[in-house]
């Protein structure tokens, strides 16, 4: 099943990430879990950029489900541009969306994927309302 990243989004981070010789598998490409830690690296990245540091005792963003489409083979050596993007802010969700590219080959979107995410009161382990500041940066 192939998930399509939505038109109408917000770039909100970017970052380059080398790609690392460990990166790759016996087939000498980018290991299919790799690009979902590269998503995650530069959702992390963003998130601590923005002031949203998850307080286990108390509340913070919560990934739900995760996708990737792959469209290009990543090999090393290389650079990974990855662009994140936030849309369709909730009560208490929202979406984040992140290309993929080669610094080499800008506008080459080489994989894409997303995660839908939830704000959680950590101790009570329940869905909570998004703080205003949080949903300002996302809309």
């Amino acid at each position: 099943m192939k998930i399509e990243i939505p038109e109408k989004k917000k770039l909100v981070y970017q970052m380059r990430i080398p790609i690392r010789w460990g990166d790759m598998d016996a087939m000498s490409h980018v290991n299919n879990t790799t690009y979902f830690r590269y998503l995650e690296t530069c959702r992390i990245d963003w998130m601590y950029s923005i002031g949203c540091v998850p307080d286990p005792q108390g509340e913070g963003p919560v990934i739900v489900n995760a996708f990737c489409n792959f469209y290009k083979q990543l090999e090393y050596p290389g650079e990974v541009l990855i662009k994140m993007y936030v849309s369709d802010p909730g009560r208490t969700t929202f979406e984040s969306w992140g290309t993929m590219e080669i610094i080499s080959e800008p506008d080459v979107i080489y994989a894409a994927g997303g995660a839908t995410t939830i704000w959680v009161d950590f101790p009570n382990r329940k869905a909570k309302t998004m703080p205003d500041w949080m949903r300002e940066i996302v809309i």
